[in-house]
């Protein structure tokens, strides 16, 4: 994708301050190289009122300043990622199924995907899972997986307090545009 950084900026410009989040997932990536992405995100998102959550790396969270961790459904428990990082940090986790976004319930958030058919994810849960899961997770909601700006209303609607998008940002003409859509705003 070449420069992580500005393309973030360009995806990020005219998004409402506070509105958006940007979740930092480079599996490929060791952990000095991930460490200098993830704090030049923090240069990129603090200026546009963005969160930054870097995945299943708590020790590069914490070393970038970002603003939280995002766990992987069999990752570490919540519980055990809260009290390594800062008050206040935020703790986000995956499921796959309504059972497993309960089970997660100690976090901020809880990311159900997919929802909607994504290649190489498995079938969908559909938005009866987020109905589902709506009444079983204390923390923010978010769906995942083949989200558009109609199946973000769509999620809203069925219980989901915000989206995650993958591919309707980064392969949108105008990823600023496709961001300011899917917020809604």
């Amino acid at each position: 994708m070449g420069d992580v950084p500005a393309a973030v900026a360009r995806a990020l410009a005219g998004a409402p301050p506070g509105t958006v989040w940007v979740q930092l997932r480079e599996k490929d990536l060791g952990g000095r190289d991930l460490h200098a992405l993830a704090e030049a995100l923090v240069g990129v998102c603090r200026p546009a009122g963005a969160k930054l959550l870097v995945n299943d790396r708590v020790d590069v969270a914490l070393a970038a300043g970002a603003d939280g961790v995002h766990l992987p459904e069999d990752g570490v428990p919540a519980a055990v990622a809260r009290g390594l990082l800062r008050p206040g940090a935020i703790v986000g986790v995956s499921a796959h199924s309504v059972d497993g976004a309960a089970a997660r319930g100690d976090a901020d958030l809880v990311l159900l995907a997919p929802i909607w058919e994504v290649p190489g994810k498995g079938p969908p849960l559909g938005v009866e899972a987020l109905r589902a899961a709506r009444g079983r997770v204390r923390g923010a909601l978010v769906a995942l997986g083949g989200v558009t700006p109609a199946r973000a209303a769509e999620a809203r609607l069925a219980g989901a307090d915000a989206v995650a998008a993958i591919r309707a940002v980064w392969s949108a003409a105008d990823p600023a545009a496709a961001v300011t859509e899917l917020v809604g705003e």
